[in-house]
C-alpha cells in the first residue's frame, strides 16, 4: 500500500495506518530530512524483518527516529553535557547523537560497537507527527540495498522492494522526490568527550560555532 504523505493532513491520516501495521510486525518506508528511510517498531522481531528487507548484515544497528529529547529519555537513552548543548541546538534537524542507556527498553540490536544507541529528532515534519501520535519511536535506516544507490522518491523504493510492497508487508508513505541532501551528521556521545563518526549535514565547523567547546 502506498500513502500520501506531503501535508499534515496526511500525517494525520496515515498515523493510525502506521499504528497498526507497525503493530502487525508490518515494515515502513518513509521520507526523512535526508533520504527515503526504512523502518519498523523498535522490537527484536521487527528488527529483525527489517533487516532481513535490507538485506544488512549482521552486527550493524539501525538507529530510532523521535519525535522530541523526552522521548529519547523515557527511552533511559542518557544526554551528558556535549549531548544536551547539540541536541538544543540542532534538534530537530539532520543530526544523529549515538547515546549511551536504553538497557531493557530498547532491543540490543539498537546498540553499535560504541556500546550506545543512534537516535534523531527527526526534522521531517509528517514523520514526526506521526511519531508523536503513535506515542513510541520508529527505526530507520536508508531506503536500499547495500552498496546501491538510496531511493530518491516511491518509484525507486517500489523498484527495490516491490514483493514486499505487493505482499502488504511494506507500508510506503509517498513524500515526494526528496532533493540531494548529504545524510545526517552522527557524533558519538558515549564519552565524555564527543567524536564525529560521520560527516554529513551538519559540518563540523557549524556544530563548534553553534555550541562551543562543547562541540566534537
Amino acid at each position: 500500500m502506498i500513502l500520501p504523505f506531503s501535508t499534515e493532513q496526511d500525517a494525520r491520516a496515515a498515523a493510525p495506518v502506521v499504528a497498526v501495521h507497525l503493530a502487525a510486525g508490518g515494515l515502513l518506508a518513509y521520507p526523512t530530512e535526508t533520504v527515503y528511510g526504512l523502518g519498523s517498531a523498535p522490537n527484536r522481531e521487527a528488527l529483525a524483518s527489517l533487516a532481513r528487507l535490507k538485506g544488512r548484515p549482521p552486527g550493524k544497528p539501525f538507529l530510532l527516529l523521535v519525535s522530541s529529547r523526552r522521548m529519547a529519555e523515557e527511552y533511559g537513552l542518557a544526554f551528558n553535557a556535549s549531548a544536551r548543548a547539540m541536541a538544543d541546538a540542532c534538534w530537530p534537524g539532520p543530526l544523529t547523537l549515538v547515546l549511551p542507556g536504553g538497557e531493557g527498553r530498547l532491543p540490543p540490536e539498537l546498540r553499535g560497537t560504541e556500546g550506545g544507541i543512534a537516535v534523531r529528532h527527526t526534522s521531517q515534519r509528517e514523520v514526526a507527527l506521526v511519531i508523536s501520535l503513535m506515542g513510541h519511536a520508529l527505526t530507520s535506516t536508508s531506503a536500499n540495498r547495500p552498496g546501491r544507490p538510496t531511493a530518491p522518491g516511491v518509484d525507486g523504493i517500489v523498484t527495490a522492494f516491490g514483493e514486499a510492497e505487493a505482499s502488504g508487508e511494506l507500508l510506503v508513505l509517498d513524500g515526494g522526490v526528496l532533493g540531494n541532501v548529504p545524510p545526517s551528521t552522527l557524533v558519538d556521545c558515549t564519552a565524555p568527550l564527543p567524536r564525529i563518526i560521520r560527516d554529513g549535514a551538519i559540518p563540523r565547523a557549524e556544530l563548534r560555532r553553534m555550541v562551543g567547546r562543547l562541540a566534537p
